[in-house]
């Protein structure tokens, strides 16, 4: 199992650029080095990092190298977004495309994917930790899997070509929300080289109490994982405002409980990669390095 970063937050003086692409030219070669100290084996990124979808093969080369050279390859390229929604389906369906394509050039071995909905701000289920949650597979309907099952099982062919695995994340605002949803979607793809990234933290702050554990969770979604984020939460339930708040914390110190999780991926055969979902606030490459740590000296224990 190799260990890749997600990163979340790239700000690293004097740059303060955009957090969720690489930094700035200016600072780039120090903080590649700082994150290869760390332990991570390699970087999760969008096409954004080469350009965009406009981006040359040249540039994208030049890229790939920059990063091999530093020991940090892209092990993921992330894209896309939801196929059952008649006003970005189209535009999703372009983008999964394109991070597929973008992901042969760049090396890596697997695209990962939400099939999230957009949400209406001013209604009640917009954001995590709340008695509801739009597109929610609570609300689904059969139809919904169906149309996007169908579209992946075609996305799939197209992967194939590339030599590049999909895995759909387990995330809120999506009709794969938890464990039932995202095995009902994927056995409706039913393609070998479609399977799942079983987020924890997505599952644990969709609603203000969770519907399930980690513990179930996990287990039932080991066998069909392709790739893995992992990020860990403090809960601050308020039960008399149906309201639920989550704090990010570093992989060790959060609820989800990862020593068990990573026994059930382990157990499970898992031959793909454990990101690291970043801090998004503060020093997060202290809070980072800590959680690689963690998550290094599991797996050594397990070994």
């Amino acid at each position: 199992m190799k260990f890749v970063y997600a990163f979340r937050r790239s700000v690293y003086y004097p740059y303060v650029g955009d957090n969720w692409n690489l930094p700035g030219r200016e600072v780039r070669g120090q903080w590649l080095k700082k994150v290869r100290s760390l332990g991570f084996d390699g970087l999760e990124l969008s096409n954004a990092a080469a350009g965009g979808p406009n981006a040359t093969p040249e540039q994208i080369r030049e890229l790939r190298r920059e990063l091999e050279d530093n020991g940090l390859p892209c092990l993921c390229v992330r894209g896309g977004g939801g196929l059952a929604n008649p006003r970005t389906s189209n535009s999703n369906r372009k983008k999964l495309e394109e991070a597929i394509r973008f992901a042969g050039q760049i090396g890596s071995p697997v695209m990962n994917t939400t099939v999230g909905t957009p949400v209406v701000t001013t209604l009640p289920g917009n954001f995590t930790g709340e008695p509801t949650s739009q597109g929610s597979s609570r609300d689904a309907h059969q139809s919904d899997y169906e149309v996007t099952a169908a579209a992946f099982r075609e996305l799939s062919k197209i992967a194939a070509d590339e030599g590049i695995e999909i895995s759909i994340e387990v995330h809120q605002h999506s009709i794969a929300d938890n464990s039932w949803s995202a095995l009902h979607l994927l056995n409706m793809i039913d393609r070998p080289n479609v399977g799942i990234n079983p987020d924890l933290g997505n599952i644990l702050w969709v609603y203000d109490v969770p519907e399930e554990s980690s513990e179930q969770a996990i287990v039932a979604l080991a066998p069909h994982a392709k790739y893995w984020h992992c990020k860990n939460l403090r809960r601050v339930h308020i039960p008399e405002n149906k309201h639920t708040i989550f704090l990010r914390v570093p992989l060790p110190d959060g609820e989800i409980d990862y020593r068990f999780a990573m026994s059930a991926m382990v157990a499970a055969g898992y031959q793909g990669n454990m990101a690291i979902e970043g801090m998004q606030l503060g020093d997060q490459l202290t809070g980072d390095g800590r959680s690689v740590a963690y998550a290094r000296e599991i797996l050594a224990e397990l070994e």
